[in-house]
């Protein structure tokens, strides 16, 4: 196991984590002579596609998840307002959980450079930790099911996870060790030196791009036995091609000296984990109205039954209104006529109550 998550030697140099200036192609697949800009200038300020496309990716999860929330039994304003404090809070956790373990590149540098998240720098497990603690505090105060919301944020996170790795593509970023592959990744430095590498980029956004359809069409054939069962089967599914993909890179976090690789040990560790849960899940009997989608919609339906015996006691009420007797309407008609003379009869004591209702 361990041998599994330490870096391979290569006898190759050391490449650059990030080549922004070179030029990119896959023979392989006949495609050459690509250079797509890493960044535009807006008012004399650079702006990277990397974080372009992330907040793309966000804005495109977030929509996605408004249109299923009501699979799920969450109302869209309840999605916003976890949304709104979901987004600063993952993007912090990722930037810290990235720093957290790269300390020395940042040890004496400008206190900026810390949250220079424009400049790449991102881990996706800090964000999802960041994102699942947002989640639990707003579920806990608006009384909805952690594992219904993480379900549906299930969605948006691939979304985001599915774009957001081209990001890494417009930065040169992200890619393997050097390889032969039929669809390895050539980038040619301005120099003309020309490495071929694992685009794992493309790698971990075609693996998400699986995920995402697979869930899609088995929640669409209603599948979904209980709340969290979506996001247990993201992070098994998830977890198995990252720690295969963690492996080739060549920019990854350790723990410490140990050559061990963070993410792939996260990701391993999230793979038996809830393939356990999964499969105890599996031999547990869940009733379909225990679902908080059923729950909310079984509460719907009584909503109006409440309404509609209210409303017939109502008619009932109005109903024996019009069968009564002259003599019977005569009665308030008297009382009515009396309360409208009384202020006449009250005089001077009448002025008085006036004026004490003006001070209210």
């Amino acid at each position: 196991m361990l041998s599994l998550l330490q870096l391979p030697v290569l006898e190759e140099e050391i490449l650059d984590t990030i080549q922004r200036e070179s030029v990119i192609s896959f023979p392989g697949l006949g495609i050459l002579g690509l250079n797509p800009p890493s960044s535009f200038t807006v008012f004399g300020h650079r702006i990277y596609f990397y974080g372009v496309l992330i907040a793309l990716g966000f804005l495109l999860g977030i929509a996605l998840c408004v249109r299923k929330s009501r699979e799920f039994g969450i109302t869209p304003d309840d999605f916003y307002d976890m949304v709104i404090w979901l987004i600063p809070v993952s993007i912090l956790c990722a930037r810290l959980y990235f720093v957290l373990f790269r300390l020395e590149d940042f040890a004496g540098g400008p206190l900026l450079r810390y949250f220079a998240v424009w400049e790449g720098g991102l881990a996706i497990y800090g964000g999802i930790i960041g994102g699942a603690l947002v989640i639990l505090l707003v579920c806990r105060r608006k009384k909805i099911p952690v594992g219904a919301m993480l379900d549906l944020a299930v969605f948006g996170v691939l979304v985001g996870q599915i774009i957001g790795r081209w990001g890494n593509f417009m930065n040169r970023e992200a890619f393997g060790a050097q390889t032969e592959i039929f669809c390895r990744m050539g980038l040619t430095d301005p120099a003309g030196h020309t490495i071929y590498v694992h685009p794992t980029f493309l790698y971990e956004s075609l693996w998400n791009l699986l995920v995402l359809t697979g869930l899609l069409i088995w929640t669409k054939k209603g599948r979904r036995k209980y709340d969290g069962q979506v996001i247990l089967l993201y992070l098994f599914g998830y977890g198995l091609g990252r720690a295969w993909i963690e492996g080739l890179r060549t920019d990854s976090l350790y723990i410490g000296s140990t050559g061990i690789r963070v993410s792939q040990a996260l990701s391993l560790a999230l793979v038996l984990i809830c393939g356990a849960l999964l499969l105890y899940e599996s031999r547990r009997e869940h009733p379909a109205e225990k679902l908080f989608v059923n729950r909310v919609a079984k509460a719907a339906e009584n909503a109006p039954a409440n309404g509609a015996e209210t409303g017939h006691e109502s008619s009932a009420e109005s109903e024996e209104a019009k069968n009564a007797g002259p003599a019977e309407i005569a009665e308030p008609d008297q009382e009515n006529a009396a309360e409208a003379e009384g202020p006449a009869e009250i005089g001077e004591a009448g002025e008085i109550g006036g004026a004490a209702d003006g001070d209210v």
